[in-house]
């Protein structure tokens, strides 16, 4: 995947280095190119310096032909101007925002915008919201120590019922999508080929969710 990471800070350049390991594609942006010396020696990706959310700059990065987004400056403003750019005029398939002010992050994630506190969560799993998964997190409650977030029922579940997938105050299944049809479930409901779990989730949780999953 190419990914793009606006902020060369100490998440930006921990996501580069992360994300570069995995063998991504990662240009990543900082105003500052002293910045860049955060990165590792084993680090693959190119470097810009500039404004992140500098249409010029941004095509430079080619974020034409981008995956995903991840803006993680210091500034809620220039972040949310970065993300939206990219979601909005660019199209970029996932876009990650860094929001200080968790009053606000109800009205982007409206907009369509994830976005993540500075706590209650790391950089591998930032990584995670980038990258491609059958494991989607469509919103974070609070400071980002709970999430909503959806995912098929895998094969290997069907027959099974949700008591199976519940783990007290970790894990509850708290809706089920079956046929266009949204319900609440009991613990004793049988999983059913194609249902669309809704499921929160502790995100300190959520490698324990993908063992449950088989993910």
């Amino acid at each position: 995947m190419k990914v793009l990471i606006v902020g060369c800070g100490r998440v930006g350049a921990g996501l580069a280095m992360t994300l570069s390991a995995r063998c991504h594609d990662v240009n990543i942006v900082d105003k500052d190119p002293l910045a860049f010396e955060r990165l590792g020696g084993d680090f693959k990706g190119r470097t810009f310096t500039g404004i992140g959310f500098d249409r010029e700059i941004l095509l430079c990065m080619d974020i034409e032909r981008a995956d995903a987004l991840a803006a993680v400056t210091a500034s809620d403003e220039a972040n949310i101007v970065a993300a939206r750019i990219a979601k909005d005029i660019f199209h970029v398939p996932r876009v990650v925002a860094r929001l200080y002010d968790n009053r606000q992050a109800e009205i982007y994630q409206r907009l369509g915008l994830q976005t993540i506190a500075p706590t209650g969560w790391g950089i591998n799993r930032m990584a995670d919201l980038l990258l491609y998964s059958p494991l989607d997190a469509v919103f974070t409650v609070g400071s980002g120590g709970v999430e909503i977030v959806e995912a098929v029922a895998p094969y290997l579940l069907v027959g099974k019922v949700v008591r199976d997938l519940t783990v007290t105050g970790e894990i509850l299944v708290a809706a089920i999508t079956r046929e266009n049809k949204t319900f609440i479930p009991t613990l004793g409901t049988i999983l059913q080929e194609d249902d669309l779990l809704h499921m929160v989730v502790l995100t300190s949780s959520s490698t324990r969710l993908r063992e449950i999953l088989d993910l």
